[in-house]
C-alpha cells in the first residue's frame, strides 16, 4: 500500500494532508526579522549571566542532580534542572529539554536516561510559568492571561516570548562552554511549547547538531485564526481581540508584530538533522500550524506522522527520540 495512502482523505482542518506538505504558512514574516533577532542574540551576549549551581535534595549513583541559575535579558534570574555524570568522559554530549505551556522542568526521573548515557542534561524553567524562573516583568497592558501576547502593546523587544527565546539561546550556550561537554554534540528535545523552544533553540545556536520536536506550538498565528482554531492553547488570542481591539481595527498590526515570535519564520536557519512528530487530529496545535514550520526546515528532517492521534504522546515515539539521541 502507498505510503501517503491518506494524501486524498477527507479534508484536516481544511486540507489534505497533500495540501499540508505544502503549506507555508500564514502569519507575515517582519521584513527585519534576522535583524530583530540578531539585536537580542547581541544583548544575551553582553549580559554577565552570574551562574550559580547547587545541589538538589534529589540525588542518584550515576548522576550529580544540580539547579543552575543565571541572569538573562532583562534581569530576570532564569532557572533549569542540570544533571552532569559523576564520572564524565573528557567530552560528552548534551541534552537540552524544555517544557510545555503553562508547565516545569517537572520531576527528576524523566531526565534520567539520558543522564544515564553519559550525558549532561538541563531541562529549563521558561520564565513565568510553572518553574522556579523569574518574570520580571515591566510591560504596558495586560498581564492577566497568556504569554503569547503579553507585551504586544508596547515594542516587539517586550514580548515575553523574545525574552524566553533568548533564554532558550542562552542555557545552550551556557552547555556548549562547560569544560566536559562537546559543544558539537548536543541535540534539543521538546513537546508542544517545548518543541517549538527546542526549533528556537536550533535555529539562535546553530551548533546544535540534532532536534526531536513533538507537535510544536507557536507557530502560524494567523492561520490558526483564520482557521478558528482558538479554543484552546490559542484561546489568548480571542481574549485579546474582545478586551482591546473588538473590530480587529489593528488586526494587521497584531499579527506583524507577532511574526517576531512565530517559530515557522526561525526553521529556515536550522542547521541540525530534525526528528519530528506530529498527529492529525491534534486541536490544541492543529497540523496546519506544525507544517508551516516543518516545511521551511532546510536541514536533513523526518517527519512521523501519527493519523488518529492528537495533542498526546504518540506509541514508541520516545523510543525512536532516544533512539535518535543516543548516538550524537
Amino acid at each position: 500500500m502507498d505510503k501517503d495512502w491518506r494524501n486524498d482523505m477527507s479534508l484536516i482542518f481544511g486540507m489534505s494532508l497533500r495540501k499540508l506538505k505544502e503549506y507555508k504558512g500564514r502569519n507575515p514574516r517582519p521584513k527585519d526579522f534576522d535583524k530583530f533577532w540578531e539585536r537580542g542574540l547581541s544583548e544575551m551576549n553582553s549580559i554577565a549571566p552570574k551562574i550559580k549551581i547547587v545541589p538538589a535534595k534529589f540525588q542518584v549513583p550515576f548522576c550529580k542532580c544540580l539547579h543552575l541559575y543565571f541572569t538573562g535579558v532583562g534581569g530576570a534570574r532564569v532557572h533549569a534542572k542540570v544533571l552532569r555524570p559523576k564520572k564524565p568522559a573528557k567530552k560528552h554530549p548534551a541534552i537540552l529539554m524544555f517544557h510545555g505551556y503553562s508547565c516545569s522542568s517537572g520531576d527528576w526521573y524523566n531526565k534520567l536516561a539520558y543522564a544515564a548515557l553519559g550525558y549532561t542534561v538541563a531541562y529549563l524553567d521558561c520564565r513565568g510559568q510553572g518553574g522556579l524562573s523569574e518574570d520580571k516583568g515591566g510591560v504596558t497592558g495586560w498581564t492577566l492571561h497568556g504569554h503569547i501576547v503579553r507585551g504586544l502593546s508596547d515594542s516587539p523587544e517586550k514580548l515575553l516570548f523574545r525574552n524566553i527565546f533568548l533564554d532558550v539561546a542562552q542555557i545552550a550556550k551556557i552547555v556548549m562552554e562547560m569544560s566536559d561537554v562537546d559543544e558539537n554534540r548536543v541535540g534539543a528535545i521538546g513537546g508542544s511549547m517545548g518543541g517549538a523552544l527546542s526549533l528556537v533553540c536550533a535555529a539562535l545556536e546553530p551548533r546544535i547538531r540534532r532536534v526531536a520536536p513533538n507537535y510544536p506550538f507557536l507557530c502560524d498565528y494567523k492561520g490558526v485564526c483564520e482557521m478558528d482554531v482558538t479554543k484552546t492553547a490559542y484561546a489568548e488570542f480571542h481574549d485579546y481581540f474582545r478586551k482591546f481591539d473588538p473590530l480587529h481595527e489593528r488586526e494587521e498590526e497584531f499579527f506583524n508584530k507577532l511574526g517576531y515570535i512565530d517559530v515557522q519564520h526561525f526553521c529556515s536557519r536550522i542547521k541540525a538533522e530534525v526528528l519530528m512528530g506530529t498527529g492529525l487530529m491534534d486541536t490544541d496545535c492543529p497540523p496546519f500550524s506544525q507544517f508551516a514550520a516543518y516545511n521551511k526546515i532546510k536541514s536533513k528532517k523526518t517527519l512521523e506522522i501519527y493519523p488518529d492521534f492528537a495533542h498526546e504522546d504518540f506509541p514508541y515515539h520516545n523510543d525512536k527520540i532516544f533512539q535518535f539521541m543516543s548516538n550524537l
